[in-house]
């Protein structure tokens, strides 16, 4: 069954969701960055506000030289005296009355300017009278400063390690403010409070710098270092309310942010409006050109309906590439069909060359079935459809087999049919019964003679005498054959090489003779069983080749070959044959054995040396 297609959503709408969540993610962001930079900014402006205010209230204190003695007198006998907040220096007033009388009682003492050590002379009584007026005419000034900066607290404390406390020395009010020591009343003189860890933070910086602003949530406390009395720190104090600023920064920023995505989705909209006319619809125009060439490949049709696209941008290049496009695959698609009509016409005659060459090949073992002093299989297994390499045998007459393996440079047609020309001339000339070596000058020669591509091949020839077990045998630059004896193994037999067929004329090739007992085998090969790799580009190698031979050295031919192209199929796995890979093994069994006229058992031969004397 079929699996249902998913319903395709247009590009519009999802770009519409893209604009709407890239709008809305803008908006978010914009207002908690604006909210941040605002109260931040406000947080900078506060902080300078602060730091004027504390320094006017600081220098108001300071404009009493003997505000020392008198910060040390108000800390330590505030219970005894007796205060008017929110004075003025009008007349009728106990401060005012207190101070008529210390004019009276020292005449030379100004009150505005005296000094620590000139207060420290007077009488206990008059020292009490002037702290108590200072501290009327002090608070009131500062009272003229809170409402003047619009400080929502104004103080002065004493504090020490580790600042988890507050002593008040000096308290500003509002006009009819209530004086107390219940949350929200300003507190008198004497009173002394816990504080929280961000004031006490902001108290412990001020104490080693001038200043510092806390931040309490809708609260800033700002705290300046007037100096120490006695060891404890003097700082002045400032507390701002900033519930209803932060509300309206808050108000503003949601305002102006809301505005600000309207205007990004009626700018998104109009976006999206122009990309659907001028270049959604080009580009489904475009498409459907696309399903309709699909459909019956008319690159005509293709051109005329897309030559309306005129735009001059992008899509128009596309569609005149689609245009370009759907003409450039109909000319592919015929020669493609040219191609292939012609491939299939080489594909069928190297499929016949093959089975030429297959044919070509002695391929029906056993070859000799009424032959019993010997056996032999040989196989050949081209890298392509048609390969270089062959093998032959065949008997010269009745006492001497002929054996051929042979390498031709290159692969594919060339080493074919440069094969099938060297095969034919070797077994033409090995048949006239001269020795191997002389079968392969005369071949070199003709080879060399007409030979204007400077192909070559490498030749194993030998020549079994079947009655002794003698093999004459000669080697035109080809692999060293591997011989088998009796109750060992297989070794590879380092004959001397001559050059290789069609390299060179005048070269002559020696022969050299072995002696097969019966039970020997003769194994020869091409270069493509020891040269096979693996998909690491490893090579198989003599000594692998060895030991499958080794496998089973006593096992027939058919066997012995079968062994060693399963080790090679093991090594190689599916790394692509490189190189043709043809072998040969002859198992030697030793003459036939016939009854003699007199009874015992002679050895029967096809040919009569004395005779061939």
């Amino acid at each position: 069954m079929e699996k249902q297609e998913k319903k395709q959503i247009g590009i519009i709408p999802q770009v519409a969701v893209l604009f709407i969540l890239g709008v809305l993610t803008t908006g978010v962001i914009t207002f908690f960055t604006q909210r941040t930079v605002s109260n931040e900014s406000v947080q900078t402006q506060m902080e300078a506000l602060a730091a004027n205010t504390a320094a006017e209230v600081i220098a108001a204190v300071k404009e009493y030289p003997g505000y020392g003695f008198l910060l040390r007198y108000w800390s330590q006998k505030y219970t005894g005296m007796d205060i008017e907040y929110d004075v003025t220096f009008s007349a009728g007033t106990r401060t005012e009355e207190k101070a008529r009388l210390l004019a009276e009682r020292h005449p030379d003492l100004q009150m505005k300017y005296a000094s620590s050590t000139r207060l420290q002379a007077l009488p206990k009584e008059d020292q009490k009278l002037y702290a108590e007026v200072v501290y009327s005419w002090l608070t009131s000034r500062l009272n003229q400063i809170k409402r003047a900066y619009h400080c929502d607290f104004l103080f002065c404390v004493l504090t020490e390690e580790p600042y988890d406390r507050q002593f008040f020395l000096l308290s500003a009010a509002d006009e009819g403010a209530a004086r107390g020591t219940q949350y929200g009343q300003v507190y008198p003189l004497g009173v002394e409070v816990s504080v929280s860890e961000s004031q006490q933070e902001a108290m412990r910086y001020a104490c080693s710098h001038f200043g510092h602003l806390a931040d309490a949530g809708d609260y800033v406390d700002y705290y300046a270092n007037l100096g120490t009395i006695d060891g404890k720190s003097v700082l002045i104090g400032l507390t701002y309310d900033l519930s209803a600023m932060q509300a309206e920064i808050k108000a503003m920023t949601g305002s102006g942010t809301a505005t600000a995505v309207l205007h990004q989705i009626f700018l998104s909209a109009l976006c999206l409006t122009m990309l659907f006319f001028f270049v959604l619809q080009p580009l489904r125009k475009v498409q459907k050109n696309i399903r309709l060439y699909k459909e019956n490949k008319d690159s005509a049709a293709v051109r005329e309906d897309l030559g309306a696209v005129r735009a001059r941008n992008e899509i128009g290049e596309l569609s005149r590439d689609v245009t370009e496009l759907t003409e450039e695959i109909d000319d592919y698609l015929h020669r493609i069909e040219t191609i292939t009509a012609e491939k299939q016409r080489i594909g069928a005659e190297l499929e016949l060359a093959a089975r030429i060459q297959a044919n070509t090949l002695p391929n029906i073992f056993p070859p000799f079935p009424e032959r019993r002093e010997f056996d032999l299989y040989a196989s050949m297994d081209p890298a392509k459809e048609v390969g270089g390499d062959f093998y032959d045998f065949f008997m010269i007459d009745e006492d001497h087999l002929a054996l051929l393996i042979a390498d031709v440079s290159g692969k594919g047609v060339p080493a074919a049919l440069f094969m099938m020309v060297s095969m034919i001339l070797i077994h033409n000339a090995a048949e006239s019964g001269t020795g191997p070596a002389e079968v392969l000058r005369r071949v070199n020669e003709q080879i060399c003679a007409r030979n204007p591509e400077e192909m070559f091949v490498s030749v194993w020839l030998g020549v079994l005498e079947i009655s002794t077990g003698k093999l004459v045998a000669a080697n035109a630059g080809h692999e060293y054959p591997a011989l088998y004896r009796p109750g060992g193994s297989f070794e590879l037999l380092k004959d001397k090489h001559g050059f290789v067929i069609g390299g060179m004329a005048g070269i002559r090739y020696r022969e050299y003779e072995l002696m097969l007992e019966p039970g020997a085998k003769l194994f020869v090969y091409t270069d493509g069983l020891p040269e096979a790799n693996d998909a690491e580009e490893k090579m198989f190698g003599t000594d692998r080749m060895l030991a499958a031979l080794n496998r089973e050295p006593a096992a027939a031919p058919k066997e012995v070959l079968q062994n060693v192209r399963a080790a090679v199929d093991a090594f190689v796995q599916d790394a692509e044959q490189f190189d043709d890979l043809t072998m040969l093994c002859l198992s030697y069994a030793g003459p036939e054995k016939t009854p003699g006229p007199d009874g015992p058992e002679t050895a029967a031969s096809g040919m009569d040396r004395s005779e061939e004397e």
